[in-house]
């Protein structure tokens, strides 16, 4: 299946045909064959990997991300997306093509708010999102279950089960949603209330805290960021200068530069809203840019380019944050070949509409120039909106399991949404053959993964990384 197959999705392919091609997958990689890792040899190791990708990011925040890299092997995992999709390149593939969150790890689902004000579950991170074979994004979810697992002392056999009943909730997922309409498989979505049930099997200490991130969730909105981030001057809110988390233009840049990158920022601002629909754009216009600051986020993504804009309204009670954040190319495009959108903030923007079961009203995308001049692409979102996710530093076995389970099936709710579920569920069939196979890679991955993030410690160690920890 190509990149453009899925327009064959709405013109005519039956049940059968579809069924069929995932039969024909099987011919090209039998099931058992989804536990091969291909070998390293003749290829660039991680850490090359990581610092030629790092060549794009801002140099005085590599030491943070290292740092933030060092502190566990899963870790090290969210920030090396790259380095698994060469392996998962490397390796043989199904050639069964559906959009790709792109980094689907355990750390990438949570809860936020739909525009209708619900609370949903969902994947929440869509920067590396790319068409590509489904198994993909599969064993790099299952891969961070084992590594998850290992943080918490899950022994080899319990943890190879969490790992094969999150491939089977993938599994009978996908096939359920091969069995509905479209339409039923669009309006699908995960309840916030099954995340709490969840917790249960978390532990008291771990279920306590899953119940106060849902809680939490509902108060993690622009009213709470302008709180935490800004202070009112003359009647205006301004960021508060907290580096290097939160840096003002003022501190990073000479007076100069900050007033040409903020009216760049303004511009981006007023261009974005062509990407809205007429209701949002004509909301977004009732805001003004006041202030605007660089913000780090995440563990992989620091480095790239991350700002947090502030816009008011009539007054300093009517305010808005949004984050306007840079948007590379996916790391699956140099294997995966490229996407449909040249504009890199498109893509995530519409990769997340087709996978997510809503997305944020203020979602868009745009270009800006920096102070370097170079044209750089950014997509736009709302700072918090009800945006939370789940500690797992002390997870139970059970919890974890159960956890696992949620976002598989959400995993394989995105898939159906954006790809053809018949094929792959007909692919996947109805033994437990490819959940072992999975469940295999899976240990592979996080085997890997130890060692190379043992590597980068030692680079940090002999001073060949520079590092800042504990940020």
């Amino acid at each position: 299946m190509t990149v453009d197959e899925d327009e064959d999705l709405a013109t005519g392919r039956t049940r059968a045909e579809r069924e069929a091609a995932g039969k024909r997958a099987r011919r090209r990689l039998p099931r058992e064959a989804l536990a091969d890792l291909a070998p390293r040899d003749g290829r660039p190791d991680a850490l090359t990997l990581i610092v030629e990708q790092e060549r794009s990011r801002l140099p005085d925040l590599l030491a943070l991300r290292h740092g933030r890299m060092a502190e566990s092997p899963f870790a090290f995992y969210r920030a090396t997306a790259l380095v698994m999709a060469a392996d998962l390149a490397a390796s043989p593939g199904t050639g069964l093509v559906t959009q790709l969150c792109g980094d689907a790890h355990l750390s990438n689902f949570g809860v936020y708010g739909s525009p209708e004000r619900r609370l949903l579950f969902d994947l929440n991170d869509f920067d590396e999102t790319h068409p590509g074979p489904f198994e993909w994004d599969v064993k790099r979810l299952l891969a961070s279950v084992d590594l998850a697992a290992r943080a918490v002392d899950v022994g080899a056999r319990r943890r190879r089960e969490v790992v094969v009943r999150a491939a089977r909730a993938y599994r009978e997922a996908v096939r359920e949603f091969a069995s509905q309409s479209s339409l039923a498989v669009w309006y699908a979505r995960a309840d916030v209330d099954d995340l709490v049930d969840v917790a249960d099997d978390m532990g008291r200490s771990a279920g306590r805290r899953t119940r106060e991130v849902v809680q939490k969730a509902r108060r993690r909105d622009h009213l709470q960021a302008l709180s935490k981030l800004t202070v009112v001057v003359d009647g205006e809110h301004r960021f508060v200068d907290d580096p290097p988390l939160v840096s003002t233009l003022e501190s990073i840049l000479t007076a100069q530069e900050a007033a040409q990158f903020r009216q760049g920022i303004a511009d981006l601002l007023t261009d974005y809203r062509s990407t809205l629909s007429p209701d949002r754009r004509h909301l977004a216009g009732r805001y003004r840019v006041v202030d605007v600051a660089r913000k780090v986020v995440g563990v992989g993504s620091v480095g790239t380019r991350a700002f947090v804009v502030l816009l008011q309204g009539v007054d300093a009670d009517d305010a808005l944050v949004l984050q306007a954040k840079e948007a590379q190319a996916s790391v699956l495009e140099p294997f995966a070949g490229p996407g449909r959108y040249a504009h890199h903030g498109q893509r995530v923007v519409e990769g997340q509409r087709l996978m997510q079961a809503a997305s944020d009203a203020m979602l868009g995308w745009q270009s800006s120039p920096g102070v370097d001049g170079v044209p750089r692409d950014y997509y736009v979102r709302q700072l918090r909106d009800w945006k939370g996710s789940l500690d797992l530093s002390e997870a139970r076995p059970a919890g974890l399991e159960r956890y696992a389970a949620v976002c598989a099936w959400t995993l394989a709710r995105a898939h159906a949404r954006a790809g053809d579920a018949i094929a792959i569920g007909a692919y996947l069939g109805g033994s437990g053959v490819a959940d072992e196979a999975f469940a295999d890679a899976a240990h592979a991955f996080a085997e890997r993964t130890e060692r190379d993030h043992a590597e980068l410690v030692a680079a940090v160690e002999d001073g060949r990384l520079a590092a800042t920890r504990g940020v």
